[in-house]
Formats: C-alpha cells, sequence, structure tokens
C-alpha cells in the first residue's frame, strides 16, 4: 500500500533591501512587518497591497510571495526568525474591505473597516505634477497622529500600535535629511473615522526663484545666449520675483545644512504632496491576541453583535481560504 507523504506549508519571502535589526543609535530593536492578505483580494486591493508594502520600506518584505494554502500559522513561523514585530493583513468579505494590524506573536489585534481608499497610482493620476522619486523609500516614514487623545481605551491602544509599527526618532540626532516622508493618522471623534494620508516632505528656500533653484541643484551650465548680462538672468521679470508663496506657518530654520539649497544660515518652507495610498479607516474590534481571543473592543458592543460580527467574519475568511 503506497503511503502519502504530507509536504510542510512554506512561506517564500524575498526581500529586496537588507535592513539591520537594531538601530545603530538608540540601540532599540528596529520594528518590521509583513503586508500579505487572508483568501482572494480583487485587483484593486492587490494593488493597495502593494502600495502598503512600499509605503512601510525599507522594514518590510516587499516582494513577498503567498500560496493560496499558507495559513496564518505559517507566517507566524517565519516571524520569529526573520525579527518580524506586525502584520499587515488584508481581506474583503461580501460586505466591505478590512485591514487587520497585529503584534506579532501574541497581539492585539486591531481590525478596520476600510470605508475608502485610493491607491497611489489614482493620487499621482490627480495631480499636475505628482512627485515620488525612488530614493524616498530609503528610509522609514514619520507618524504623526492626531486626534487621539480623547482616553478612550481603544483609542489609546490604536495610538501604541501605531507608534510603534514605525522606528521611533531621537530629535536630538536624526539627520533631517533622512526625514522625507510622513503618514498622518487623524481621528474624528463625531464620524469616528481615521484618515490615513501619506506624505512625501520636500524643503524649499524662503525668498529664492524657481529659476535660481533649478541652478543650484542642478549641474547643468543655464542657456544664457538670450540675455545681455549674467544678471538678467536673476533680474529678469517673470523670474526674479518667482519664488513661491511662502506660508508662515510652515517655514523653518534648520538645524543643518540639506542638499545644496537649504541653507541652515536661511528659512526654509516645509512643503507636504501627497504620494498615497490613501484610506479612511473605521475602527470595528480589537482581539487580545493574534486575530483570536477576548475582545477588548467592539464598535458592536461585547455582547451578541460583535459576537455574530466576529463569526460572520471568520466564516468569510473560512469560504476564501
Amino acid at each position: 500500500m503506497a503511503r502519502m507523504r504530507s509536504k510542510k506549508r512554506k512561506v517564500f519571502v524575498k526581500s529586496t533591501v537588507k535592513t539591520p535589526s537594531v538601530d545603530h543609535v538608540t540601540g532599540d530593536k528596529i520594528p518590521k512587518s509583513i503586508v500579505f492578505s487572508r483568501g482572494k483580494l480583487p485587483g484593486p486591493l492587490k494593488q493597495l497591497q502593494k502600495d502598503l508594502r512600499k509605503l512601510m520600506l525599507p522594514h518590510t518584505a516587499l516582494n513577498l510571495k503567498e500560496k493560496k494554502r499558507n495559513s496564518l500559522k505559517d507566517f507566524l513561523n517565519i516571524a520569529g526568525p526573520m525579527g518580524v514585530t506586525h502584520f499587515l493583513m488584508l481581506s474583503k468579505t461580501d460586505a466591505a474591505p478590512y485591514l487587520k494590524v497585529a503584534r506579532t506573536p501574541q497581539g492585539p489585534t486591531l481590525t478596520y473597516k476600510i470605508r475608502e481608499y485610493s491607491l497611489a497610482v489614482d493620487v499621482a493620476r490627480s495631480q499636475l505634477h505628482p512627485r515620488c522619486p525612488p530614493d524616498l523609500f530609503k528610509n522609514s516614514p514619520l507618524i504623526v497622529l492626531s486626534g487621539f487623545g480623547t482616553g478612550e481605551q481603544h483609542l489609546k491602544l490604536t495610538t501604541i500600535m501605531f507608534q510603534n509599527i514605525f522606528p521611533a526618532i531621537d530629535i536630538n540626532t536624526v539627520k533631517l535629511s533622512l526625514c522625507q516622508r510622513i503618514v498622518l493618522l487623524n481621528y474624528n471623534k463625531e464620524t469616528k473615522l481615521i484618515d490615513f494620508r501619506h506624505y512625501s516632505i520636500r524643503l524649499q528656500p524662503v525668498g529664492v526663484s524657481r529659476r535660481i533653484k533649478k541652478l543650484v541643484q542642478s549641474h547643468n551650465v543655464p542657456d544664457l545666449r538670450s540675455l545681455q548680462d549674467v544678471s538678467d538672468f536673476v533680474t529678469k521679470a517673470g523670474y526674479g520675483s518667482e519664488s513661491e508663496a511662502d506660508d508662515e506657518a510652515a517655514t523653518v530654520t534648520l538645524s543643518s545644512d540639506i542638499g545644496r539649497v537649504n541653507r541652515a544660515s536661511n528659512k526654509s518652507a516645509v512643503r507636504l504632496q501627497e504620494i498615497g495610498p490613501r484610506m479612511t479607516l473605521e475602527l470595528m474590534k480589537i482581539e487580545e491576541g493574534m486575530c483570536s481571543g477576548g475582545i477588548i473592543f467592539s464598535e458592536y458592543g461585547n455582547g451578541d453583535g460583535a459576537k455574530k460580527e466576529a463569526n460572520h467574519e471568520e466564516e468569510e475568511m473560512d469560504e476564501e481560504d
């Protein structure tokens, strides 16, 4: 009688970026994440998954190869050896798409319903001059949370989870040139919705014309054939006073030089440009463990409504798996 041998399930992970496990300045462990799906995702949500992986760079697996038979246990088995501290899990039910954010290996797990979302490509198409250079993703984004200081326990847990999912920074030692992205989460206590936004950070010197900026930033010799004198390059109408409107509230004095244009001796204006993805999230429940355990918080209360919603979601996931 032939003997059947069961094959072990494997998760194939390939990361394009090798990152350290410990911050060389603070000595703290650097949080790492993996973004994957539970169940089958439609095309737009697959792209959202790719956008989230890019957002989490460099401390994530950009090229994570999943298989349909992979279970949550498979991902937990590789989390320890790879130093993964957080899971971001996308799923889709008949009701709506969901995003789960969990701390490995024992939780807690926060489940969000994705009310609305826009892909990074959609955000870029809506802009006249989209800007997303590849070197933006060499360093982790800063995290800013607004409106979460209401004192409610579930909002405190949300704050702690998102603060710990990105590396902490030391304002005394951080290099300003490395701060090129920012993730903003804004909580609206009236609608109970969270606006999730992702921006690039750009510094521009105050009071300098656009033509001078380009001259300093590039190494190309400008075309002066149509000018009588080199001073015309600076004072010519339409260029000499072409500096962009400077918002005083967004003007800062740098502690060190950044690039060839932004000098510590001059003021610079901070510009934020959205690069996506964009999401509107609603916190549905918080579980003590990894997608299991006691319910700490539920939007439907802690009674039968919460259990019914949880059971419905689990049934949907089992069908997809």
